[in-house]
């Protein structure tokens, strides 16, 4: 039995076989972030057509957007603020802090769910000995 969907874009898995690796090494660290042409697993070519992933600067905008939503009205709650620069210094910090996750978890909400040209396949599942 395979990852669920969800699983699999938690666990940043390749949308064809959910299980091969869309990235090398992790969110956060000192190294930038490398994402992988071909699934190690399956080899499904995660840039389907040329400049796809250009599509995923509109999912990434829709999750910094609902974070900078919702920081401003946590910060309003907690601060009762009228100062400008405490939502800018908390916003600019968020965004700086959010952005490698966007830029992970965009590209890969965009191949699990918002790709009608890619599906799940059990078939592909890697050969583990």
């Amino acid at each position: 039995m395979g990852r669920s969907k969800l699983l699999a874009v938690a666990q940043s898995r390749c949308p064809r076989c959910r299980e091969g690796n869309m990235f090398e090494g992790r969110i956060y660290g000192l190294k930038k972030q490398k994402m992988n042409e071909l699934c190690p697993c399956c080899g499904f070519k995660f840039e389907i057509e040329p400049g796809y992933f250009y599509a995923a600067m509109y999912v990434s905008y829709a999750f910094s957007v609902a974070q900078v939503v919702t920081l401003a009205l946590v910060t309003a709650y907690f601060t009762h603020s009228e100062s400008p620069w405490i939502y800018v210094g908390v916003l600019f910090g968020a965004i700086l802090v959010f952005a490698p996750f966007n830029l992970r978890y965009s590209r890969l909400v965009l191949l699990h769910f918002l790709s009608p040209k890619v599906s799940y396949n059990p078939n592909l599942a890697c050969n583990k000995v």
